[in-house]
């Protein structure tokens, strides 16, 4: 079993395209690593912020929620800040997804597994989910392009 540099509670940095840094937290991760699921923030920073910096963030503060593969941390490209001194894990929920079938248009709303980010646990057919945030499993070069997107000047 590979030694994971990050755990629940982690802090790191998200390199955007167009210069500077998204933040993101490590909430979840499966117990041999590879998929994580993050909570990410901004503002855009022009260079790494401290844990101190942000030791008052909260999942309300997040603008994105995702399930992502940990690569980014593994190499290095995403680096890590440090540990949230206020973590606590039940504050930080896994949150439901939102799954449009593309052939019959049912609208499915997913549950992954409060321990393991890469277990379906439930699902469920709803006639609508506009507030939950899309399922999916991104790679890390998604996700900082999903950041950069999300943090651009209007």
């Amino acid at each position: 079993m590979r030694k994971m540099p990050y755990r629940e509670g982690t802090l790191f940095a998200i390199p955007l395209k167009s210069g500077g840094y998204g933040v993101g937290l490590v909430a979840r991760a499966t117990p041999t690593g590879k998929i994580i699921l993050v909570y990410l923030f901004g503002p855009r920073r022009l260079e790494l912020p401290t844990v101190d910096e942000l030791d008052m963030m909260s999942p309300h503060d997040a603008i994105r929620c995702l399930r992502c593969g940990d690569l980014g941390l593994i190499n290095g490209n995403w680096p890590i800040i440090g540990q949230l001194k206020r973590w606590e894990r039940e504050k930080w929920p896994t949150p439901p997804f939102v799954h449009k079938e593309s052939l019959s248009g049912r609208i499915l709303i997913r549950k992954y597994s409060d321990s393991d980010p890469s277990k379906l646990e439930g699902q469920a057919i709803v006639d609508s989910a506009v507030d939950l945030e899309p399922d999916g499993l991104h790679g890390y070069e998604m996700v900082e392009l999903i950041l950069t997107e999300q943090l651009k000047p209007h």
